[in-house]
């Protein structure tokens, strides 16, 4: 439902907060404004990365996607404003004066999503993660800096593809069961994975090593994120608060080798309470003060 002051900002948060935890949780270190417009991007995001659990094929899915496409670029004033996260998200994108160009790209990455084909090559996956997650980041990061340029590009390109990586990596049994495949061709062929045992839950040796990879692989984001993570403003760092999520999860996912198919990987809200705010405290202590 619409907020009393007609921002939609309620029930964007509301839906963040159900289906987006992790950055749910940053929005606690920003307020006003910020909060309001983080929670729309946040809430823009998930309407786009949940749409195959919605539709039924991927038509409908494609015409879902250019209704978006439509809303993000109609005049002001027009009735998609009266949709609750339409309404928010242009709002938001005339506030900051966001480009437009970034969410375009998301929503059309996103069309992988709707079918089953195969992500070819971890290029290729790099790519997909910085449409998607990586740009999230940036804009979160302008959104926080009222529009300015914050000069995050390069730490929110090494941020959202670790992110994007652990998240792929966690949802890989739910992900197998519906033929769904993101782990990159060239690595698993690198490995001789078999792509039917693994459709089929059965786990080997083979696609343990090309986890291990992926996981390696996000670990030198991760790292590269946090060489640069000083240069990145201190009203920006809400933006790159879920990331810090990543290095204990991708920890459990390597615990879970002997059953990556079929095992979940999480944590519990305390403890991501805790690593946030942990993770807060010491971005604010080695970031740059403002944007000057």
């Amino acid at each position: 439902m619409m907020t009393r002051d007609g921002t939609g900002a309620d029930h964007c948060l509301s839906l963040v907060r159900k289906l987006d935890f992790d950055r749910y949780l940053s929005l606690l270190y920003t307020g006003g404004a910020a909060r309001d417009g983080l929670a729309a991007l946040y809430a823009f995001n998930m309407e786009i990365a949940r749409a195959r659990e919605i539709v039924s094929d991927p038509m409908p899915g494609e015409i879902r996607f250019q209704w978006w496409r439509d809303t993000l670029e109609a005049p002001a004033g027009a009735d998609v404003d009266q949709h609750p996260v339409a309404g928010a998200i242009r709002r938001t994108i005339a506030a900051n004066a966001l480009p437009l160009a970034p969410f375009v790209n998301l929503i059309d990455a996103r069309v992988f999503d709707l079918y089953d084909d195969p992500m070819p090559t971890l290029g290729d996956l790099e790519g997909y993660a910085g449409e998607t997650s990586s740009v999230l980041i940036q804009l979160a990061a302008m959104v926080l800096c009222r529009g300015r340029d914050p000069g995050t590009a390069e730490a929110a390109g090494h941020a959202g593809v670790a992110y994007a990586i652990t998240g792929l990596l966690r949802a890989l049994p739910w992900h197998a069961r519906r033929r769904q495949l993101y782990l990159p061709g060239d690595l698993l062929d690198a490995h001789g994975v078999d792509r039917e045992a693994l459709f089929a839950g059965q786990a080997g040796p083979e696609l343990n090593g090309a986890i291990a990879d992926l996981v390696a692989i996000a670990r030198r984001h991760l790292d590269a994120l946090r060489r640069r993570i000083g240069d990145v403003p201190r009203e920006a760092i809400p933006a790159f608060l879920p990331v810090c999520l990543s290095g204990p999860l991708l920890a459990r996912i390597e615990r879970r080798s002997e059953d990556p198919l079929n095992s979940v990987v999480d944590l519990s809200p305390l403890a991501k309470h805790w690593i946030t705010w942990r993770s807060w405290r010491r971005a604010c202590k080695g970031c740059r003060n403002s944007l000057g």
